[in-house]
C-alpha cells in the first residue's frame, strides 16, 4: 500500500521552460571569462555544488575565476549571484494549476507528499514565497543534507523524515541526475513525469513508466488502492 509521493521540484513541480525557451536568463559576461571555460568550470564542479561542498554560489564563482588565472571581482560576483537567483525565482511565480489539483488531491487522500531536490541554495529561494510549501510533509534539499541523487542516502533520509517504508513510496521525477534509478535502488517505485519535458527531449529513459500528465499520478495512486482492496478480499 503506498503511503507517501515523493516529487522532484525542477521540470517536475515547476519548470524553467515556456514555449520552447527559458523564462529569464542571466550573463555571466561583468566576470570576463568566455563562456566555454565558464560552462566547462560550472559544470565540472556540478556534484560539489549539489552536495553542498561549495558553502554557496558566490564561492563557485571565486574558485572557476582563480582557475582561470583571472582577478577576483566581488562587485561583478555579486551581481551575478543576485541575477542567478532573479532568474531561479520566476519558475516558482506561477505554478501551473495541474500541479496543484494533483497535489490537493494526494492530501485529499491521505498520502504523505515529499520532496527531494539537487539544489543550491540561490535556486530554490523563490520555494518559500510560493505556494508550494503548504502541501508537503517534508522536504529534503540536496545541499543542506549533503548529499544528492542518484546517491541512496538522500532517498532514505526522505522516508526516514516521513516514517515511511521507501517500498510504500512512489517516486515522481522527469529523470534528471540519474534519479529513477537511485529511487529504484533503494526499493521506492519510480514514474518519469514528462509533462514538462519538451518534445525535442532525448527519450532516452525507457525502463521506467512515464506519467504524461500531473493527474496521472493520482490515477496510478487509485488502482494501487483496488489492487490492495482486492488482494485483502
Amino acid at each position: 500500500m503506498i503511503q507517501a509521493v515523493l516529487f522532484d521540484l525542477y521540470e517536475t513541480l515547476i519548470t524553467e521552460w515556456e514555449m520552447g525557451k527559458r523564462k529569464a536568463s542571466y550573463s555571466v559576461e561583468p566576470l570576463g571569462l568566455k563562456e566555454s571555460i565558464y560552462k566547462r568550470g560550472w559544470h565540472a564542479r556540478v556534484n560539489d555544488r549539489m552536495d553542498g561542498t561549495y558553502p554557496d554560489h558566490p564561492s563557485v564563482l571565486r574558485e572557476i575565476l582563480k582557475e582561470a588565472g583571472l582577478p577576483i571581482d566581488e562587485q561583478a560576483i555579486q551581481l551575478i549571484h543576485n541575477d542567478r537567483a532573479f532568474v531561479k525565482s520566476v519558475a516558482f511565480k506561477h505554478i501551473d494549476e495541474t500541479i496543484i489539483g494533483m497535489l490537493e488531491n494526494l492530501k485529499a487522500m491521505n498520502i504523505k507528499i515529499g520532496l527531494i531536490s539537487n539544489c543550491t541554495s540561490e535556486e530554490i529561494e523563490g520555494w518559500f514565497n510560493c505556494v508550494l510549501p503548504s502541501y508537503f510533509d517534508d522536504v529534503v534539499f540536496s545541499y543542506q543534507v549533503k548529499e544528492r541523487k542518484p546517491n541512496q542516502a538522500i532517498y532514505l533520509t526522505a522516508c526516514n523524515n516521513l516514517n515511511v517504508n521507501p517500498k510504500q513510496c512512489l517516486f515522481i521525477g522527469d529523470g534528471g541526475s540519474e534519479e529513477l534509478r537511485g529511487a529504484s535502488e533503494v526499493g521506492m517505485r519510480p514514474y518519469q513525469a514528462t509533462w514538462f519535458l519538451p518534445s525535442s527531449a532525448p527519450k532516452e529513459i525507457s525502463e521506467f513508466p512515464k506519467l504524461r500528465k500531473p493527474m496521472e499520478v493520482i490515477e496510478v495512486l487509485r488502482k494501487e488502492e483496488e489492487s490492495y482492496g482486492s488482494q485483502k478480499r
